[in-house]
């Protein structure tokens, strides 16, 4: 991780870190395991030493804790125990597709847990008398349809999903806090990738989908709206952000993006160009069942704030970013096949 830039004197504690075991959550712990920092982790199950799953990655060094986002009480008395120096709310529903099918599941540990979080980290800050630093993983969501790109912090926020809206309830909270006094913040998190991103994302449905068409073990591949525009990042560097963000002088909200966005289509054809596949469509079908109810166009960020404030900007491409990605599903292919 490249180092902080106009950054706070902050002695090295404890993190207490929720959506640990996801993808950005993983690649924090190393990071800050990495530079002297006590991790603590919320999951909702025991852990295995070395567990590693599809969508949970277990990071060796960092001592968990099983809690549920939808019960406040259990995730105050962790709080209360380990007195965290600082705390990245990076947990929750993560799929705008299936806070459709659990909106209210979405609103409770999406936007209601991170108020009762807030609230208890205020509390706790207050009983012991020292800083407790709150990191926010936002969302572009919040902005919906917005009705010009590139977006930034003074964007209108009117989601048109109930991920949006969760979201947007957690955005509006950390303001109050920080209103109160506390050092909140929210990274407002444009779409971000990695080799650790889940299967049920649609990402990652592409690359491992361009791997095994490439590898003859696989016929066809099925997505919904292909025209969406998004600007994809690489995950590690949005972590980077968002440690800089904890780190920062003053607490404040950042939009974290690339500036550059693609279409669905743009990432299909990546992928399977990496995999060797010129004629991807060929081989693509579009399925109108699996697309969303609503899906806002182009969602691209400004990133001149986080860049001129915090010296942050992206270092790894779109192109790079997919590549790594199918390299990775081919991997996993190649290991597979010799176990067969």
């Amino acid at each position: 991780m490249k180092p902080l830039s106009k950054a706070a004197a902050i002695p090295v504690g404890a993190a207490f870190l929720t959506g640990v075991t996801g993808q950005d959550g993983s690649y924090l712990a190393e990071s800050l395991l990495s530079r002297g920092w006590e991790v603590h982790g919320l999951v909702r199950h025991q852990l295995l030493p070395g567990a590693h799953g599809d969508g949970e990655t277990a990071v060796e060094g960092v001592e968990y804790h099983v809690g549920d986002l939808s019960r406040p009480d259990e995730v105050g008395s962790i709080l209360e125990s380990v007195k965290p120096d600082l705390i990245f709310n990076l947990g929750g529903i993560s799929s705008v597709y299936q806070s459709w099918q659990h909106p209210y599941d979405t609103a409770l540990v999406s936007g209601a847990s991170v108020v009762a979080m807030l609230e208890t980290t205020w509390q706790l800050q207050q009983a012991t008398g020292k800083e407790i630093r709150f990191l926010q993983a936002s969302s572009a969501e919040l902005f919906g349809e917005a009705e010009s790109a590139p977006q930034n912090e003074t964007t209108p926020i009117r989601p048109i999903s109930p991920y949006g809206a969760a979201k947007a309830l957690a955005h509006h909270a950390v303001s109050v806090y920080r209103g109160r006094g506390m050092f909140a913040s929210s990274a407002i998190l444009y779409n971000h990738e990695s080799v650790r991103r889940p299967a049920k994302f649609v990402t990652r449905k592409i690359t491992s989908a361009a791997a095994a068409i490439a590898a003859g073990k696989l016929d066809r591949l099925s997505l919904g709206n292909m025209n969406a525009i998004r600007d994809w990042g690489w995950a590690p560097d949005f972590v980077d952000a968002m440690d800089r963000i904890i780190h920062a002088v003053e607490p404040d909200d950042f939009v974290v993006a690339t500036g550059v966005s693609h279409s669905v289509q743009d990432f299909v054809a990546a992928a399977f160009k990496a995999a060797g596949i010129d004629d991807w469509r060929a081989v693509v079908d579009v399925d109108e069942s699996l697309a969303r109810p609503t899906d806002a166009a182009e969602m691209r960020g400004d990133i001149a704030k986080i860049s001129s404030k915090l010296g942050w900007r992206p270092s790894v491409g779109f192109d790079a970013l997919v590549t790594a990605m199918v390299r990775h599903d081919q991997t996993i292919l190649a290991g597979e096949s010799a176990q067969s």
